[in-house]
């Protein structure tokens, strides 16, 4: 029997390890869909599928925040939503420039994904059923030389709601997009990672004193 780690450099590994060891069904609701990367390994594909801007046939347009999806119906889903926010012109050009933000999308301001991150948790425990899984992809990052702990937050927010961190894996990775004005200036270390938060519509509280 293999040791399950809380670290690996592939996500379908991780995925699958927090269905092994937490989900009493494969993955239900996928509201991010996008080009379905998580699926492109042994996971299988979710029975909702969908996505503000749909790039299959399969997959039904719609909002995180407003989910056309009964009460308590959902056992796994899972939400790989953007991560980072800016207003810049480079967004608009199409060349090599901002390659991250136009490839995960962005919103403008910080409090506009962050209040989104706080909608959409709401929207999950709405469809979650008791005990039901959320699998949260997420990641820290450093804006206007400002470090932003995401997972702090957004972990801290869902405890409110009524959701209990069951669990937190982290996804490494070996190469990552960097700009030569990162180089030079530097104040941070540069995030080789993100995190899959396991939340659990769960109201257990955990009391540290």
């Amino acid at each position: 029997m293999r040791l399950i780690k809380s670290i690996s450099y592939s996500q379908h590994d991780i995925i699958n390890n927090i269905l092994k060891l937490h989900c009493n069904s494969d993955i239900e609701l996928d509201p991010t869909y996008g080009n379905g990367n998580f699926y492109r390994g042994k996971v299988k594909e979710p029975k909702f599928k969908f996505d503000i801007k749909p790039k299959f046939a399969d997959v039904i347009a719609s909002e995180v925040t407003n989910l056309p999806i009964k009460n308590d119906s959902i056992s796994t889903a899972i939400f790989d939503p953007p991560f980072l926010a800016t207003k810049g012109k480079s967004l608009l050009i199409d060349d090599d420039s901002n390659k991250i933000n136009k490839r995960f999308g962005v919103f403008d301001t910080e409090k506009e994904l962050f209040r989104f991150y706080i909608d959409s948790l709401k929207e999950f425990y709405r469809v979650l059923k008791q005990k039901g899984i959320l699998i949260f992809k997420c990641q820290d990052k450093i804006s206007s030389s400002t470090q932003y702990m995401s997972h702090v937050f957004i972990i801290n927010e869902a405890e409110k709601l009524g959701f209990y961190t069951k669990d937190l894996f982290v996804l490494l990775s070996k190469h990552r997009i960097v700009a030569n004005w990162q180089l030079k200036n530097q104040k941070n270390a540069r995030k080789f990672h993100s995190y899959f938060l396991v939340l659990e519509k769960n109201k257990r509280e955990v009391k540290y004193l």
